[in-house]
């Protein structure tokens, strides 16, 4: 293998993309690193400030690279930092076979087959990279003035978030007033234009679940959007009222205004952590109106006997097209999450990440004769949540008398109908386990076991 700090230098495009890489280093950010046992391969994941980790791999031999990331410089930071971390030391690297997604880049990548040229590092520096400007020794006044004036700014924000959520329940109490046929005729405009005034009042995170709420009533027939309606705005009404008995409440906060970052999260020692083995049963996409996709990836525990779900929650510009997902439906590996504090913890972050392990581990049994047990046991822990997973027991996928499509059990007791028809061949199949998402109204399926092996239905 020929990668070299003096490689590095080389392919560096300028001195700030060396310093930039310097800062993703942290043997933290890479919960997987490792190499190919034959060839010149080697590949890790950087968990940046999203929940899906950016993909890196590169070619020792001919320095040829790629990541996930949407940099507009080649190589990015996290193709040098890889590369320069292997470099100083290749032991935390391990020999492995590598994953499918490095095989895809391996199969469509051209090589030239001339050998890499000589290394020029044009005044380029690693040791000036690394070098960290230490601070100016402050003011004590000037640190008290800022102390002051972060103390106001946080009071500001509380107060403007307070205000905006005034605003919301005034704006439902209006609504409810003036009647919700007249409510639903026009429920885009009425609900971009309070959406919109709660932006402004610092309740970012609340006024986006009201600019969705159109999508999801709307998406119902007409019959039923009324009582899907009553209950949106139900559950937005216990939502502000949660918040005012405890507006420091860090899960109403990430409800009303703003999340967590990544590092608050991994720092917090009441956050719960849970090692297990984890298998992704299934991934939701879709471009909300602030024009940001938000990506859900959904992970099943392995490990329990009752079924237990994580939620990795993602979001970045549609402007930057779409995004290659770092996991796939059906992988499963070895991970340490760190949930989000939360009265039913679901969304997560990595922690460590071991690569994916053979054979595939069985889901769990589905014990619960109810299956949406898991669902009003949020519910009942958080009215305000609109949609949980559900892990359902044997049953199949029919019709009912009608276009509308069903999952039904087969002891015949329950059925759920369906968000989305699924592929003709599955109608009618024995499903041996599923898991899907309710919404109150709707199951949205992810994935199942069958005799024929496992279905994917979020493709």
């Amino acid at each position: 293998m020929t990668i070299t700090l003096d490689t590095v230098t080389a392919l560096a495009p300028d001195q700030p993309s060396l310093k930039a890489a310097s800062t993703q280093m942290k043997p933290a950010k890479w919960p997987v690193r490792a190499r190919a046992t034959s060839g010149d391969l080697v590949w890790g994941e950087c968990q940046g400030s999203g929940a899906n980790p950016y993909r890196v791999v590169f070619d020792a031999g001919d320095h040829g690279y790629t990541c996930t990331c949407p940099s507009r410089k080649f190589p990015c930071k996290h193709v040098l930092a890889l590369m320069w971390m292997f470099a100083e030391d290749p032991g935390p690297f391990g020999p492995a076979e590598a994953p499918q997604w490095v095989d895809d880049w391996v199969g469509r990548r051209r090589k030239t087959g001339a050998a890499p040229k000589a290394p020029k590092t044009d005044g380029k520096s690693l040791t000036a990279a690394r070098l960290t400007e230490a601070p100016p020794p402050e003011d004590p006044k000037a640190a008290a003035r800022r102390r002051t004036a972060a103390a106001k700014r946080a009071q500001d924000t509380q107060a403007a978030i307070a205000a905006a959520v005034d605003d919301l329940d005034q704006w439902i109490a209006d609504q409810l007033r003036a009647g919700l046929s007249a409510l639903s005729a026009d429920l885009t405009d009425r609900c971009r234009a309070i959406a919109a005034r709660m932006v402004d009042g610092k309740a970012a995170a609340l006024a986006g679940r009201v600019d969705e709420l159109p999508a999801r009533v709307l998406a119902l027939p007409v019959e039923e959007r009324i009582d899907a309606l009553i209950a949106e705005l139900g559950k937005l009404v216990l939502l502000t009222r949660a918040w005012r008995v405890s507006p420091e409440d860090p899960e109403l906060r990430r409800l009303v205004a703003t999340a967590e970052t990544r590092e608050e999260v991994l720092a917090n020692p009441e956050a719960l952590r849970v090692r297990a083995h984890w298998e992704v049963v299934g991934t939701q996409i879709a471009t909300r109106r602030d024009g940001l996709v938000g990506q859900h990836t959904w992970l099943l525990n392995l490990d329990g006997g009752q079924p237990v779900f994580a939620l990795l929650l993602d979001f970045f510009p549609a402007s930057a097209g779409r995004r290659g997902g770092a996991f796939v439906s059906g992988d499963q590996f070895s991970a340490e999450l760190v949930f989000y504090l939360a009265r039913h913890p679901m969304r997560a972050v990595f922690a460590e990440r071991a690569a994916s392990e053979a054979p595939n581990r069985p889901w769990p049994q589905a014990a619960a004769a109810d299956p949406l047990e898991h669902y009003l046991q949020v519910q009942y822990e958080t009215p305000w949540a609109s949609q949980a997973p559900v892990f359902l027991a044997p049953g199949r996928l029919a019709e009912a008398g009608g276009p509308r499509l069903w999952w039904r059990a087969d002891d015949g007791k329950h059925a759920l109908p369906l968000t989305v028809e699924p592929p003709t061949p599955v109608r009618g199949m024995a499903l041996n386990a599923t898991v899907g998402i309710w919404n109150g109204a709707r199951l949205t399926l992810l994935a199942a076991r069958s005799d024929w092996g496992r279905l994917a239905f979020d493709a």
